[in-house]
């Protein structure tokens, strides 16, 4: 066992005596050693219950012969942190929770992993660390939480809290009912209730067999999330004995299956971000080309909140993920069987599945023979950008306005506050990537204020900074290159006419070649936002998001 290094031979009776301050037995010196990497936190609603998740993983652990350590990394809420200067951390998180169980594992050597995790940047976190350390490895991801509801209207945490807004502003909603939206929108512990960007990365989390079968959507507050985390304890044992390790089971085809999954469910565009993140990590030969490509063909599914009415809680009721699973396989559109974490192939996990289809459409009788997400070329971005095409009404894949310019997310927030957006204006928020935010902040406050006021379909957002995946309309995000690395985005000016087209994938400013070469010659170098400190380190060090914003 690797952690021989610390417990074996005369010459760790040093490293003895501190284990058995801990409280670890002589006897249990012999039981391989599993670290249990938990992002529990009371600032998070969806890491709060962790704390119980965490006991049934050691239980499990222990029943199965091991022994468990239990250590901290950080954990960002991106609801809260949305909208001010805190976003531009949520991002740069991911990597600094790829560093602290990296470092945990290597420092103390340990047998194997469970990571605990749930929101938006601790599961690609975690995800990453897994793959760079290579040891047996399980994900637990603790679950979304119960809809909401109102007056006998379901509510999600976008639809009741940052929708809402937009309607108080533009009076269809008064502040009594603003409030009784706020107060029962988030009714549990829980990851937010749509196909947002955690309940995306533990549902592909799933798919890439890392996580036990109905993790991704079993309730944070049910007996069943519980079950699973025992479950998870007692076969990381398992995967130790068999070195069993995430290489073995993550490879390319492994992450073109999540891709395609991705596509059919219409999930967050950050995994794109994501999956590139992992491959680097892994060393695997994905790029942004596999979105490309897979994104022309996949037809979408599944289609949930913020695109639909449905939430996790209606997906876990129709199958869950084994079932989007069998859908595809049986449709036959490339989904490679590989091994999984529980010990099954992906062929043996769906061969039962239960499908309702009426939630998880079948292949050929899709909700669109468009895909979910997709990736827009053209003047704009030359290097792409990202879209999530499920939220997009259709009557809107091909759109034409003109631009209103923003150089931070604030500048275009005070504008739409102040009602100075109108119809066919399309707004661009530039100077927010991964460089020049520092941190590519998302940007759901002002994509669900223009939802909320009702130009949904009459405006465009386009941004070279990130969208949660709460975000619906017509936004545009991801552009490549990023404004503060000279891409045209920077040249925009008001007024200027801008062309988007999600049939042909495309993007474009309306402006002559010899305009923007102009432009660009009197562009003025960027300087770094952040001096100093862990933003002014990233931003250094980043990379574009094309490349999944590595660092």
């Amino acid at each position: 066992m690797r952690s021989d290094s610390i417990k074996k031979g005369i010459a760790r009776t040093p490293h003895r005596g501190l284990l058995m301050a801990t409280g670890v037995s002589k006897k249990a010196m012999d039981r391989p050693f599993i670290g249990i990497a938990s992002s529990f936190s009371d600032l998070v609603p969806g890491h709060i219950g962790m704390r119980d998740l965490e006991r049934q993983i050691e239980k499990g652990i222990h029943s199965a012969g091991g022994q468990a350590f239990i250590f901290g990394v950080p954990a960002v809420c991106d609801g809260i942190s949305m909208g001010h200067c805190g976003m531009r951390y949520s991002l740069p998180s991911r990597d600094l929770i790829a560093d602290c169980v990296e470092s945990v594992c290597e420092a103390h050597q340990l047998d194997g992993l469970v990571l605990l995790s749930n929101c938006d940047k601790i599961t690609p976190g975690m995800l990453i660390a897994a793959l760079r350390i290579n040891v047996p490895t399980i994900i637990v991801t603790a679950g979304p939480m119960l809809d909401g509801e109102s007056r006998c209207e379901k509510l999600t945490m976008i639809k009741g809290s940052f929708e809402a807004v937009g309607k108080y502003r533009s009076g269809v909603i008064d502040e009594k009912r603003l409030l009784e939206l706020e107060e029962e929108s988030c009714p549990s512990a829980g990851s937010c209730q749509g196909m947002y960007t955690a309940n995306t990365m533990a549902c592909l989390a799933e798919v890439m067999g890392m996580s036990l079968p109905l993790c991704a959507t079993s309730a944070a507050v049910s007996s069943k999330k519980r079950r699973i985390a025992f479950d998870s304890g007692m076969q990381i044992v398992e995967l130790v004995k068999n070195d069993v390790k995430p290489l073995d089971i993550i490879d390319k085809d492994t992450l073109r299956n999540a891709i395609v999954a991705d596509l059919a469910m219409g999930g967050s565009t950050n995994s794109f971000l994501h999956i590139l993140a992992l491959a680097n990590a892994g060393e695997i030969d994905v790029t942004l080309k596999d979105f490309e490509e897979l994104s022309h063909k996949i037809h979408q599914v599944v289609k949930l909140d913020p695109a639909a009415v449905p939430t996790m809680t209606d997906f876990h009721k129709a199958g869950g993920v084994p079932a989007l699973m069998k859908t595809l396989v049986d449709a036959n559109v490339g989904i490679v069987d590989k091994q999984t974490v529980c010990g099954y192939k992906i062929s043996e996990i769906v061969k039962e599945a239960y499908v309702n289809t009426d939630l998880i459409h079948p292949y050929n009788e899709p909700f669109t023979t468009k895909p979910g997400l997709g990736i827009l070329y053209g003047n704009l971005a030359p290097d792409g950008c990202v879209t999530k095409i499920s939220g997009i009404d259709e009557s809107c894949y091909e759109f034409e306005g003109v631009a209103r310019t923003f150089d931070s997310e604030e500048d275009a927030m005070t504008a739409l506050e102040e009602d100075k957006i109108k119809a066919a204006d399309i707004i661009i928020i530039r100077y927010e990537g991964p460089k020049g935010g520092p941190g590519m902040r998302e940007m759901l406050a002002p994509t669900s204020l223009l939802v909320g006021k009702g130009l949904g379909t009459t405006c465009a957002l386009i941004t070279d900074g990130r969208f949660s995946g709460g975000t619906r309309g017509i936004c545009i995000g991801h552009v490549c290159p990023e404004a503060a690395n000279g891409g045209p985005i920077a040249l925009i000016k008001d007024g200027d006419k801008i062309r988007i087209d999600i049939n042909t994938r495309s993007i474009n400013i309306l402006v002559s070649d010899a305009e923007l070469a102009k432009r660009k010659s009197e562009l003025k170098p960027f300087e770094l936002k952040c001096k100093s400190g862990y933003l002014a380190k990233y931003a250094k060090n980043v990379q574009d998001a094309s490349h999944g914003a590595i660092v």
